[in-house]
């Protein structure tokens, strides 16, 4: 059972420096840190959106390609988003929209074409150019990260789908790297969920203020799952960035936070299709990143509990967080 309450506020750590990129022994210390928010407790981990595929507002990535998580564990992202769909065949293919038509040269529905027609598209730089790669499955993306950072699959199927992905991270021996999430708004989306879940793979639940109101039942959602992170996003506050962080950020919140070993990940990427001043709080990379106020953006969160950040802009935020002294170089803490 996990106690609610999820993290300190951060303190300037002592080194600044860069981290080590890709040495042996690197992914496991990325797990343990996941595991154990103690092990660093000033450091702030990345999570890099759809493998990351933007710099400064551009894409410069085919979204969730080889190549963007190669950039992203060149850089010392701890983990990668990925989006995983189906083919007409069954087969586990990474791809953020059930259309094929915006990120690939091909067209159609995804769940329509077989992974033979599926691996016939080349992946797009969005609005840009084609790339070499083909679509990837699950597995080929989950082997070009296994023992070198973390996967956080954004399941875009059936809860019935979490079972394919615990049996392949189990044969391919990433039980402790692979993250599923799900978002939980309500109490038979809770009981759902606690259902569905299967030995293999670790479990991250979502909150998102535009649903889940009730510190009371955060509490409740956190405390049911043997998880170490809990991903918040925070919608509301169209017009102006937020002041106080919403409901899910209360100072009763944010003590229950200081308390637990649990990471909080804030959401500050943009979504497709919205106002891009609604994801968190209007406090996220557009701010950061766009407006060049990182601190008002990302330090904002770190001030009310957060110790992960889930973006669009990696490169950005490392350099911002190194900057800051909120980054501790792997190798030091064994």
């Amino acid at each position: 059972m996990l106690r609610f309450a999820l993290f300190a506020l951060l303190t300037s750590a002592s080194v600044i420096a860069t981290p080590l990129r890709s040495e042996p022994g690197r992914a496991a210390e990325i797990a343990q840190r996941f595991s154990d928010r103690r092990v660093a407790p000033h450091h702030v981990m990345v999570l890099a959106h759809r493998g990351g595929w933007l710099e400064n507002g551009k894409p410069v990535r085919a979204e969730n390609s080889r190549a963007a998580i190669e950039n992203a564990i060149a850089m010392g992202v701890e983990m990668v988003e990925i989006d995983v769909r189906k083919s007409a065949d069954g087969e586990l293919v990474v791809m953020h929209d059930s259309w094929l038509d915006r990120t690939t040269t091909c067209k159609g529905e995804v769940e329509r074409q077989s992974l033979r027609q599926i691996q016939q598209c080349r992946l797009v730089v969005e609005g840009s150019r084609p790339t070499m790669e083909t679509v990837p499955t699950l597995r080929d993306l989950l082997l070009v990260a296994r023992g070198r950072i973390m996967v956080n699959i954004d399941n875009k199927l059936g809860l019935d789908a979490v079972a394919e992905y615990a049996a392949l991270a189990r044969e391919l021996g990433m039980e402790r790297d692979v993250v599923v999430k799900e978002n939980i708004w309500n109490e038979s989306r809770l009981a759902a969920v606690k259902s569905a879940l299967k030995p293999g793979v670790r479990f991250m639940p979502v909150l998102a203020d535009d649903a889940v109101r009730s510190p009371g039942f955060a509490t409740e959602v956190a405390e049911s799952f043997d998880s170490t992170a809990l991903e918040i996003v925070v919608w509301r506050q169209p017009d102006a960035p937020t002041l106080d962080g919403g409901p899910l950020f209360t100072p009763a919140m944010q003590a229950a936070y200081a308390n637990s070993n649990q990471h909080v990940v804030v959401d500050t990427l943009s979504i497709v299709n919205t106002p891009g001043g609604l994801l968190a709080g209007g406090r996220g990379d557009r701010l950061g990143v766009g407006a060049d106020l990182p601190g008002e953006a990302y330090g904002f969160w770190l001030d009310r509990g957060a110790t992960m950040i889930h973006t669009d802009e990696p490169k950005a935020v490392i350099g911002w967080l190194e900057a800051e002294g909120r980054r501790i170089p792997y190798g030091l803490t064994n």
